[in-house]
């Protein structure tokens, strides 16, 4: 591992050692904008419909996070422990090259990649002055970000300076969401400072399960998730289990039972129940029924309320996202979308239809 920082954020592909810059040259060509040598940004697509048709992304309704203001980011682009079914982040065989997938071959300067982040999303943002429909002072908002999303792809906590960069994003007057897959609670307990939000994603509800979908590159991977979970209590930030619902593979009763484990392990402040997407290269390995429709996900996230005494606190259909808390209102971390998590519209009626008709016929 290259000890050794670049100065400047933005390099010339040139300067980036093969593999690492035919594969960047094609993730470029999708959008991604490179920081440094292994960090990436990515303009989200509610960040486009924020500006564009004022539409936000359910962080905004559960959580206050304006989307437009919002940078999706990963300090390990091309590094996982894992390599998840329903995961688009590129693989060697994607584009015929290889390289270690496990341990990254540098590390940056953690303030070099907060002030890189900043710019490259700003960048993101430039042809939008044109825009007929963009509001020239939701764009200027949007030029000074005020969240960070550590999570666009691959595993941040193998970035061995990942409490540094929280650090560093938060003097910024940034606050951060860290999405991780748990396999390493060493990292995430040893954080010089911790992320506004925490987030674990899981598929899996035991070992056999783990293997099947998670497919882990390294050994003993569920047993470091167990750790993470078992971690989670001691965090005086809001913590999230994500489970990530796949049709065909984890929405029967068996899977039901164990996420109730799990979430009795971690305590989390909040349990999100959200659908997998069929996107990017996930589509090559997993069928479009895969996708399960809004009512089956707030049917499997009603039942999970009952097995572990969380409350359906909101739901974006849009997203196809419930959450459940303890709580009675979510903790709100930025000013957008005031109310916004007890906001209803014609799609949530129609899912309250839905799931009373459900109820008359006995499936839930």
């Amino acid at each position: 591992m290259q000890k050794t920082s670049v100065k400047r954020w933005r390099l010339k592909l040139e300067e980036i050692p093969e593999p690492y810059r035919t594969v960047y040259r094609t993730l470029q060509k999708q959008g991604y904008i490179f920081v440094g040598r292994h960090t990436a940004v990515k303009k989200c697509h509610w960040v486009h419909a924020a500006l564009t048709q004022g539409r936000f992304c359910y962080k905004c309704k559960f959580y206050g996070i304006a989307s437009h203001r919002c940078i999706q980011m990963s300090p390990t682009a091309l590094w996982c422990w894992n390599a998840c079914l329903h995961c688009w982040r590129l693989r060697p065989q994607d584009v015929g090259a290889q390289w270690d997938e496990v341990n990254m071959p540098f590390v940056d300067d953690p303030e070099m990649i907060a002030e890189g982040i900043i710019e490259a999303h700003r960048m993101s943002l430039a042809g939008y002055r044109a825009h007929p429909k963009v509001d020239p002072k939701m764009l200027e908002e949007a030029m000074n970000p005020k969240h960070v999303a550590i999570s666009l792809t691959g595993e941040p906590a193998l970035y061995p300076r990942l409490g540094e960069l929280i650090r560093e994003i938060h003097k910024r007057g940034m606050t951060t969401f860290l999405v991780t897959r748990g396999v390493r609670p060493d990292v995430l307990a040893n954080l010089e400072e911790e992320p506004t939000q925490l987030y674990v994603s899981i598929e899996a509800w035991d070992k056999k399960s783990y293997q099947e979908f998670n497919r882990p590159l390294v050994p003993r991977t569920w047993e470091l998730v167990l750790k993470t979970l078992e971690l989670l209590p001691s965090f005086s930030s809001p913590t999230t289990i994500r489970i990530t619902l796949v049709k065909g593979f984890n929405m029967h009763d068996e899977a039901l039972r164990g996420f109730a484990k799990l979430i009795e392990l971690a305590q989390p402040t909040y349990v999100e129940v959200k659908a997998y997407m069929w996107l990017g290269a996930s589509r090559y390995r997993l069928p479009k029924d895969a996708m399960p429709k809004h009512v089956e996900v707030r049917v499997f996230a009603e039942k999970l309320a009952k097995l572990t005494g969380y409350k359906v606190l909101s739901q974006q259909v849009e997203s196809r996202v419930v959450l459940l808390s303890r709580l009675d209102k979510p903790i709100r971390v930025g000013e957008g979308c005031p109310d916004g998590w007890k906001q209803r519209t014609e799609l949530d009626d129609q899912i309250e239809y839905e799931l009373a008709k459900l109820q008359e016929q006995g499936k839930i």
